[in-house]
């Protein structure tokens, strides 16, 4: 059984140099009661590139008719510099004909043999791969309360997705709901999703899935996205304002109109960018004071100096000095 991990799994292949086999596997790890691995070309899958893949583990055991759904993103993590990390993201339904998906031209080999690029450092190569399960038709792999998957979400635009061959929340299904212009929530989100709906009453005027659960799980994923864009910008990292907008693209394309939550997104984005500026700023002065601060001790040590000789080229000579 794989490592349960709360949608994020860290791979770190060691002497990736030294690796000779056409294709690798990450270990097996467990998102939303779902068993997943990793699949990486070290040499490239017919191309110049890494080629790197999300697949459904032990996928040729499981029931006839099995599908999964899920938005993923992958990233080569520049050990230097965190900044410089490359990082894709799609969706794609999982399923016998498809057990893979991910990006065959993930990233060029010559940057990432290149010595002083920050991504292979003492030989290590970490990947780190995000997974939100959107849908599973089927039983899960590690049950929970032996109940089926019932998520659910339409798709995104798959970006460059391809298979090896070749911040979204769970919407899980709930016991006690309340129905809020025929949108079924917990009596805990009744007062955010009214108030969502007075503000904007057009929300979900073209939204297309007319399932109950359908259209549930687009309110909880947005419901997600709010409390994630009510946190400081200290609280908030580039992962999930780039989940905030792949949600958001999801949400659009399910049918919701959201242009007042892409301004705030924008807004919030735009504040991050002038946080990190500014503690870069803030570090530069501070190296730059602790030069001053150093120069004014050495000045105020010089001057001491200068003081005592003037104090001795100032003092009289007494009369025996003169005899």
């Amino acid at each position: 059984m794989g490592k349960e991990v709360d949608k994020k799994f860290s791979w770190v292949i060691k002497n990736f140099c030294s690796v000779r086999a056409k294709k690798i596997y990450s270990d097996e790890f467990v998102v939303d009661g779902c068993k997943w691995r990793l699949l990486a070309f070290p040499k490239g899958n017919n191309v110049e590139c890494l080629s790197l893949y999300l697949d459904v583990a032990c996928s040729e055991s499981l029931p006839s008719g099995w599908k999964r759904n899920a938005l993923l993103r992958l990233s080569i993590v520049n050990q230097v510099s965190e900044k410089l990390s490359e990082t894709k993201a799609t969706q794609h339904w999982f399923d016998a004909t498809s057990s893979d998906w991910g990006f065959t031209s993930m990233f060029p080999l010559s940057k990432l043999h290149d010595k002083d690029g920050g991504f292979l450092v003492n030989g290590e190569l970490n990947i780190v791969a995000s997974v939100d399960v959107l849908e599973v038709i089927g039983k899960l792999d590690v049950p929970d309360e032996s109940e089926e998957a019932t998520k659910s979400l339409s798709k995104l635009e798959e970006d460059d997705g391809a298979k090896s061959s070749d911040f979204l929340e769970e919407a899980s299904p709930v016991k006690e709901s309340m129905d809020v212009n025929e949108f079924q929530v917990l009596p805990s989100q009744v007062e955010s999703v009214s108030r969502i709906l007075e503000r904007h009453p057009d929300i979900a005027s073209k939204l297309r899935p007319k399932n109950q659960h359908l259209r549930s799980a687009n309110m909880s994923v947005l419901l997600s996205l709010i409390e994630t864009l009510c946190q400081s910008t200290q609280e908030l990292s580039k992962d999930d304002l780039a989940d905030a907008e792949a949600a958001l693209e999801y949400l659009t394309k399910a049918g919701l109109n959201l242009n007042w939550l892409e301004e705030k997104l924008e807004q919030v984005s735009a504040k991050k960018e002038k946080e990190e500026a500014g503690e870069t700023r803030m570090q530069e002065i501070e190296e730059e004071l602790k030069d001053l601060k150093l120069k004014c001790s050495n000045l105020e040590a010089q001057l001491e100096k200068e003081k005592e000789v003037v104090s001795l080229a100032r003092a009289s000579l007494s009369f025996d000095d003169v005899v």
